[in-house]
C-alpha cells in the first residue's frame, strides 16, 4: 500500500497554483499535456517574472550599473536555491538553459565530445 505524505498536495491543490488550469474547455477542466513545447506556470513564477520586469530587468553579469547588479544577484540567488533543492555540491553545478531542447543538446554535446568517436553510430527514434 502506498502512503501519501502529508506534505504532498492533492491534484486540486496543485491545479490551484496554475491560473490557466482554472479554465474550462468544452465544459471540462483544462488538462494540458503539451509540456514538451510549453509548460504552464504557477502563480508564484508569474509573479517572480513580473517582479523582474517591473523592478530590475537588465543584463545578468554583463552590465556595470545598479539594475545589472540587482539582476545578477537575483540570478545567483536562484542558482543557490536550485542547488540546495537538488542537493548539488556547488552552485556552479547549476546551469540554466532556455528550455528542454537546449538542455538536452547541452548534455548530448558534452557527452558526445567525451564518448563518441569517429565511426560510432547513433540510433535515434522519430518519437
Amino acid at each position: 500500500m502506498v502512503k501519501q505524505l502529508k506534505s504532498l498536495k492533492n491534484v486540486d491543490e496543485i491545479r490551484a497554483d496554475f491560473p490557466l488550469l482554472k479554465k474550462s474547455i468544452y465544459n471540462r477542466k483544462l488538462v494540458y499535456f503539451d509540456n514538451g513545447a510549453t509548460t504552464q506556470k504557477p502563480q508564484c513564477v508569474i509573479d517572480a517574472i513580473s517582479d523582474v520586469y517591473v523592478n530590475y530587468n537588465a543584463n545578468i553579469h554583463r552590465g556595470v550599473h545598479t539594475l545589472s547588479d540587482l539582476s545578477s544577484s537575483a540570478y545567483e540567488n536562484s542558482r543557490e536555491i536550485a542547488r540546495s533543492y537538488i542537493n548539488a555540491g556547488k552552485r556552479e553545478e547549476i546551469v540554466f538553459t532556455a528550455g528542454t531542447t537546449a538542455s538536452i543538446n547541452a548534455v548530448a554535446f558534452s557527452f558526445g565530445e567525451r564518448y563518441i568517436k569517429p565511426g560510432d553510430e547513433i540510433v535515434i527514434s522519430h518519437l
